[in-house]
C-alpha cells in the first residue's frame, strides 16, 4: 500500500517521509524531488518556465508511476488541487494529512526563496498567502484517512504519531 503524505508547504512531508519510510521499511519518494531530477531544474525554475499548470502535469505523471507501490510518498502541497487526484490516491493507498497552523508554516518556509507561490513576498504577505492557500486546500486535505497535527512537534515526534496511527485501527 502507498502512504501518501499531504499537506501544505512547510508541514514537514519531505522531512517526515524518509524517516517514516525507514521506520516502516518502505521506499520513500518525494514527488517534487523526482520532478526536479527528471527535468534537471528546480521546482521554482519549472514554475517560472512552465507555470503552475505545466508543473502540475509533470506532477500527475510522477504520481501515476507511484500508484500501487508499497512506499511512502511526499506529495507537493498542491497535488490535490488537480481534479480526480484525491479520489485516485484514496483508492490506491492511505492519505495522511500533516496539519499545521499558518504561523508554523510561515516559520518553517522562512524566506521562501524556493517556494514559487511565495517567492518575492515579505513576511506579512507570505503569512497572508499561506492562509489563503490553506483555506482553499483544507477541505481536500481533511479528507485524508489520518490527520496528524504537527505544530509544536519535531520530526521524530510526528513520525511516532503517524506510525502509531497507521498501526492502530483504520
Amino acid at each position: 500500500m502507498t502512504i501518501w503524505l499531504v499537506g501544505m508547504m512547510g508541514a514537514g512531508k519531505s522531512a517526515v517521509g524518509p524517516r517514516l519510510a525507514a521506520r516502516l521499511t518502505l521506499p520513500f519518494h518525494d514527488t517534487d524531488a523526482e520532478i526536479a531530477r527528471e527535468a534537471d531544474a528546480s521546482v521554482a525554475e519549472l514554475f517560472a518556465r512552465e507555470g503552475e499548470a505545466g508543473f502540475r502535469a509533470r506532477e500527475q505523471k510522477v504520481i501515476g508511476t507511484l500508484l500501487g507501490r508499497r512506499a511512502v510518498v511526499a506529495l507537493g502541497g498542491g497535488a490535490l488541487t488537480v481534479p480526480g487526484t484525491l479520489e485516485k490516491l484514496e483508492a490506491r493507498g492511505r492519505l495522511v494529512y500533516l496539519r499545521a497552523r499558518p504561523e508554523t508554516l510561515l516559520a518553517r518556509v522562512g524566506e521562501a526563496a524556493e517556494r514559487p507561490l511565495l517567492h518575492g513576498l515579505d513576511a506579512g504577505s507570505r503569512r497572508a498567502r499561506l492562509g489563503e492557500i490553506l483555506a482553499r486546500r483544507e477541505r481536500d486535505y481533511a479528507r485524508a484517512g489520518l490527520v496528524v497535527d504537527v505544530d509544536d512537534a519535531d520530526v521524530e515526534a510526528v513520525v511516532e504519531r503517524v506510525a502509531a496511527r497507521l498501526a492502530g485501527p483504520a
